[in-house]
């Protein structure tokens, strides 16, 4: 028992360190799950959580998306990015599409942008980046990383719509224009749709079937552009903390 306690404390002050490398300033305290209730958004998904999810999940990517050809860009991508996290995920974060590192690797958000993201997730909503499901509209990369065609995105699109259904997140988060534009189908700047929850629904028709509270902000790699917008980025995140009532810790 005395060792379990010790390997305990020694842990505890390894994840410490971990987060202050990360720039945290406090530890959020997170209440437990309610009896009978879905598990808060920093607790791990247990088998009871995913209910088969992870297997769709699965099957989804090695049957369908690995070997799509259903545009050109199959003919350029060196891995397919399906996406990665829980499949029980209260949260779930979309992209626009695979970088270089990205594709290089077959994981999404993995490059300098990814390194942001994790932060944000980490450091900022005070849980675990394997705790949400992380994914793009896109699922190989566009030459060029420039922005997703039409065709790219008709053509990709039913895949995502497939993942969003069979996790069933409470919340999504939109990041970057292409991404919010898709998902919301609209021609509105991300500018004029971040800072307000917009509604997906998972049909894929506006005003037809269940949807889910989706909030658009700024793409990490943008931020890394122009810094001086994480503070309306971090504003848009604590509207989803709140949603998913998680403590908020003030921290841009």
């Amino acid at each position: 028992m005395a060792t379990d306690s010790v390997n305990v404390r020694a842990a505890l002050r390894q994840q410490l360190m971990s987060d202050r490398l990360l720039g945290a300033r406090a530890v959020p305290m997170l209440p437990p799950a309610p009896a009978g209730g879905r598990p808060r958004a920093g607790a791990a998904a247990g088998p009871a959580d995913t209910g088969g999810k992870a297997e769709r999940l699965q099957a989804l990517n090695e049957q369908q998306v690995k070997a799509c050809k259903k545009c050109d860009l199959c003919q350029t991508r060196t891995r397919t990015v399906f996406g990665q996290g829980s499949a029980g995920a209260r949260l779930v974060f979309v992209g626009e599409a695979p970088g270089y590192e990205e594709d290089k690797q077959g994981l999404a958000f993995v490059g300098k942008a990814g390194q942001l993201l994790t932060k944000m997730i980490v450091a900022g909503m005070g849980i675990s980046r394997d705790d949400v499901f992380i994914c793009n509209v896109l699922k190989c990369r566009p030459p060029n990383n420039r922005d997703p065609s039409a065709d790219e995105i008709l053509a990709c699109g039913p895949y995502l719509q497939e993942q969003i259904a069979i996790i069933q997140p409470e919340v999504m988060i939109a990041l970057g224009s292409p991404a919010a534009k898709t998902l919301l189908n609209t021609a509105q700047s991300i500018g004029k749709l971040r800072g307000r929850f917009h509604e997906y629904f998972v049909s894929g028709t506006t005003g037809v079937g269940p949807s889910i509270p989706l909030m658009p902000t700024y793409h990490p790699a943008y931020l890394l552009r122009s810094p001086g917008e994480k503070r309306k980025t971090w504003d848009d995140i604590q509207l989803v903390m709140e949603r998913l009532g998680l403590p908020q810790s003030g921290q841009a």
